[in-house]
């Protein structure tokens, strides 16, 4: 099968640069507008970001982390580092340190279930203690978590190519693919985990089809998904969450993978609400059932997923005009239990669901 891929329609989710006057900004495909709109949005608050990822607009684990560690450097320069002027050269570096530990914090918990957002606070917050224990003063603890943001970018994509890699292995010759959510280029800052495997498969024309689940409420899959996807020059098909079971039935699907928001030590896996059912149709029907994540969305610290905290949002996503008397239930995400899952693809390599924390925490050191 020829291979039309062309990965330069898909656009950079979340970019850091200086504005005219060199503060730092955030440029953010807003993604609530798509597809209908394509609309970029700059800030230099650090505030409006934790907005854009509590709203949606930036989404996506890894996405989300980065767009958070940005955040902590749009602070840091735009904020931090000019109030810590005004103290003695000594009292700087602390004062700077204490002022931006309830920024990340706020951040942090700008959504609670993806890891990747604490990790990347976490990685920003304990860069700047390194920096000022060396003897850095505010404003070059400023700059250096600018770079470190732009470090961030770089080895998001590289680890996604390198996501997309491994398992594009696993992928079959005319491939019948199914996902659930969005865990591509839009999830990311380019290329993508889930989708980043249908990428390096479709590139090596191994991709007949891909199915995207609509994914109620919000519907990634419908939006987002067929959106890149269709930009990308991939085939795919949207259907309606609960057609999956149908089509696996018919034996029209021959892949699953689906990305990850946090990654607990057994194996269990948290993503987006609906993937635990669509792992039992795949289980049932005797098809691979794959999630594509990185290191970062490993949370060790976390036994199984019963621990995994899990969001919910706003009744409305669910039920837009209130009905008297009814409730709504909308968790964000649901848990995969570790044997359910074929195996976990990482940038390390793939590994079976139980072994993937500890092998990746080997790597990672």
């Amino acid at each position: 099968m020829q291979s039309s891929i062309d990965l330069t329609r898909l656009p950079r989710s979340v970019r850091l640069g200086r504005d005219a006057d060199g503060r730092a900004e955030l440029t953010y495909l807003d993604e609530r507008l798509l597809p209908g709109e394509e609309c970029f949005c700059s800030t230099g608050s650090w505030r409006c970001v934790v907005d854009a990822i509590k709203t949606l607009a930036v989404r996506g684990a890894p996405a989300i982390g980065a767009a958070g560690a940005a955040a902590v450097a749009l602070w840091a320069v735009n904020e931090g580092a000019r109030g810590a002027v005004s103290h003695g050269c000594a009292e700087a570096g602390e004062s700077f340190l204490a002022e931006l530990r309830p920024v990340a914090a706020e951040i942090s918990a700008a959504r609670p279930t993806a890891v990747n957002l604490t990790w990347a606070t976490a990685r920003m917050e304990s860069f700047a203690k390194r920096l000022v224990a060396e003897g850095a003063a505010p404003g070059e603890v400023a700059d250096s978590l600018f770079d470190e943001v732009l470090r961030i970018e770089r080895e998001d994509e590289k680890v996604n190519r390198a996501i997309g890699a491994a398992g594009a292995a696993l992928i079959p010759e005319h491939a019948r693919i199914l996902t659930h959510c969005n865990a591509g280029s839009l999830a990311t800052v380019f290329f993508g985990t889930a989708l980043g495997v249908v990428y390096a498969a479709a590139e090596q024309g191994k991709v007949e089809r891909v199915f995207a689940d609509e994914t109620r409420p919000v519907g990634q899959g419908a939006r987002l998904t067929s959106w890149e996807l269709s930009r990308a020059g991939v085939p795919v098909t949207v259907i309606c969450d609960n057609m999956a079971a149908s089509l696996m039935g018919k034996e029209m699907i021959d892949f699953v993978v689906v990305g990850a928001d946090r990654i607990a030590a057994n194996g269990d896996v948290a993503n987006k609400i609906g993937t635990y059912g669509v792992a039992v149709l795949a289980h049932h029907h005797s098809i691979p059932f794959y999630v594509a994540a990185p290191a970062s969305t490993f949370d060790v610290s976390l036994p199984d997923g019963s621990a995994i905290p899990i969001e919910e949002r706003d009744p409305s996503e669910v039920l837009p005009q209130p009905i008297d008397g009814v409730d709504v239930y909308n968790p964000a995400f649901d848990v995969t239990p570790a044997e359910l899952i074929s195996g976990i693809i990482t940038e390390f390599g793939v590994f079976p669901p139980q072994d993937a924390a500890r092998e990746v925490a080997a790597r990672v050191g």
